[in-house]
């Protein structure tokens, strides 16, 4: 199973929007699947279900972070360089999906508002679009990730 398919996948089968994309990169984080999962469990929602950034960009962005960020505090260009990488990442998802913003992408779809997470059912998943954004933050983040 390729990134976008794994994304999507891990999404339906209950993970947020966040680590459906984090882990979905494991072979390229590194990072264990409960370790990602918990890193990335206040984002589902657009951070904790308040609507904001959208997880799957939030995700991305985590992914990006670990596998080409800096960790030198002083390290200005590469500070500027990885900044500049997430920008790309928000562009390409927004030129895709109209917005970065997790209440906007779910404008219209009939998604429970307030910021309790709804159950799973056939139903939260028919009127959604998140596992499909899944798919689409993993397809850009591979493209992005061959490009570098």
């Amino acid at each position: 199973m390729n990134h976008p398919e794994k994304a999507e996948a891990l999404f339906k089968d209950g993970f947020n929007c966040a680590q459906a994309v984090l882990i979905a990169f494991e072979d390229v984080t590194g990072l264990e699947r409960g370790s990602a999962a918990r890193l990335a469990s206040s984002f589902g929602g657009g951070l904790g279900r308040m609507r904001e950034v959208c997880g799957t960009v939030s995700g991305a962005a985590m992914v990006l972070g670990i596998a080409k960020g800096y960790s030198d505090p002083k390290a200005f260009d590469e500070k500027k360089a990885h900044y500049e990488r997430v920008q790309e990442f928000a562009k390409r998802f927004k030129e895709q999906n109209g917005s970065i913003i997790c209440r906007e992408l779910l404008s219209g779809s009939g998604a429970a508002e307030g910021t309790v997470p709804e159950r799973r059912s056939p139903q939260y998943y028919k009127k959604r679009p998140c596992a499909e954004l899944c798919r689409r933050a993993a397809e850009i983040l591979d493209q992005m990730l061959t490009e570098m």
